[in-house]
């Protein structure tokens, strides 16, 4: 066949473009597996975060492993139901009604006492923001808090996931006078009390108040749960 010929160009081309699809295509199963080890272990970091304990990607699952003592699934009513509280979706479950949502739990051991760990997803100003409350055994005073967004802006919205912002956290309480009542993420001109008030993020507003309705929402979605082991 005729090298200048454009059949011969075009049959090349063709070729060429099938042989990088088919090195893509092997590249991407192969390393899927990676991946996916990747996300689990950063999720693993994220969980471990929300109490306050340190890990990366060398020794998280090892401290999960010792420090994550059970974990289980709770529908809306609070009663445990079948489920994998590590793999659900929260994506998937915040997209249905609130009492066909499976709700994941982890119990973390602490100091002879156990924490419990809730994870929570709503939406910021650019995308999807996600975290992990921890509560005391009282189930009302927030023992640590853990978030991350998809693309806040730098310096504004994206500090939720900072140790200042999160640390604020800590000591704050859910319940008053047996009601949820959640976390205010208050403007700088807005009041609440003090044990259920943290300070917004400067510029930050809709990211802020996204977060103050993501755990609003995902907390009552426990409420029967949490009114049931205090």
């Amino acid at each position: 066949m005729d090298r200048n010929s454009n059949v011969y160009t075009f049959i090349y081309a063709s070729g060429m473009v099938i042989l990088v699809a088919a090195i893509l295509s092997l590249a991407a199963i192969n390393l899927k597996p990676f991946q996916d080890k990747n996300i689990e272990v950063e999720k693993k970091q994220n969980i471990l975060a929300s109490v306050n304990i340190a890990a990366d990607a060398t020794n998280a699952e090892e401290i999960y492993a010792e420090r994550i003592v059970n974990t289980y699934v709770v529908n809306s009513k609070g009663e445990e139901v079948e489920g994998n509280a590590f793999t659900i979706d929260l994506k998937k479950e915040r997209a249905k009604p609130v009492e066909q949502q499976l709700l994941p739990v982890f119990e973390c051991q602490i100091d002879g006492s156990v924490k419990y760990i809730f994870p929570l997803r709503g939406a910021g100003l650019w995308g999807p923001i996600w975290g992990y409350v921890s509560l005391e055994d009282d189930m009302s005073t927030i023992y640590g808090a853990s978030f991350d967004h998809q693309g806040e802006t730098p310096g504004l919205g994206a500090e939720i996931s900072t140790e200042n912002f999160q640390d604020q956290f800590q000591g704050k309480e859910i319940y008053d006078n047996g009601k949820l009542v959640s976390i205010i993420v208050a403007k700088s001109n807005e009041t609440a009390p003090a044990k259920h008030r943290v300070d917004g993020i400067s510029g930050g507003t809709i990211t802020s108040k996204g977060l103050e309705k993501m755990l609003l929402d995902d907390l009552n979605a426990y409420n029967a749960f949490l009114n049931q082991k205090k």
